[in-house]
């Protein structure tokens, strides 16, 4: 059994895991039945946004990774950014997701403890900000009048969205849909508490975002 991550590192590993969650893994590394799914060494994103975030939480993590463009579509032009983790670097960063991952998701569906520490106290919201911000950069936004959702195919970060949802004051909704999950919340108070709060903060200068 791994050593439990110090909040700092769980709070990037956390992030990095729930952003590889949104998407869908690469066609030629779909496994087999009965493999595991995550984490995968290549990731996809659709939005340059998603993958500099990424990226940066990677490096950050001591994981260096190789950022490819490509463009495709004729009279819909798009871009596709591809990260993939050098192979000398694999077995470490998945490892490292797995921790970050597995720990963030106890930390975040346990019951609030009497008495936990401040470090508890401050890091577990922080926890539900990353969650958030990982399924609005990288899920797939679904924007009404009257809510701002998104579609995840993956069941457990659905649940751990509802979760945060709780622990940030917020409501939130899960409905089914055709191979996928739609969490939402209320347009108003509730919306815009979700992405203040999933809002990174400018960093101050020699400060990491």
């Amino acid at each position: 059994m791994p050593p439990p991550l110090d909040w700092l590192t769980l709070g990037d590993a956390f992030e990095a895991a729930c952003l590889l969650r949104c998407m869908p893994r690469p066609a030629e590394l779909r496994p087999q039945r009965g493999a595991t799914h995550y984490p995968a060494p290549v990731v996809e994103f659709n939005r340059e946004d998603a993958a500099q975030r990424m990226r940066q939480l990677l490096e950050r993590l001591d994981v260096p990774v190789e950022h490819e463009v490509s463009v495709g579509g004729l009279r819909r032009r798009y871009e596709v950014h591809r990260l993939r983790v050098r192979r000398e670097h694999r077995v470490g960063y998945a490892r490292l997701l797995e921790v970050g991952w597995r720990q963030g998701r106890r930390e975040l569906l346990a019951a609030p403890v009497p008495g936990a520490s401040t470090a508890r106290r401050v890091w577990v919201p922080r926890l539900a900000e990353a969650a958030w911000r990982s399924a609005l950069l990288a899920g797939g936004r679904h924007v009404r009048r009257h809510i701002l959702g998104v579609r995840l195919t993956d069941r457990e970060l659905a649940a751990v969205l509802i979760r945060s949802a709780t622990l940030l004051g917020v409501s939130a909704t899960l409905r089914p849909g055709t191979g996928c999950f739609l969490v939402s919340v209320a347009d108003g108070p509730d919306r815009a508490l979700i992405l203040h709060r999933s809002t990174l903060a400018p960093a101050r200068a020699g400060e990491p975002a």
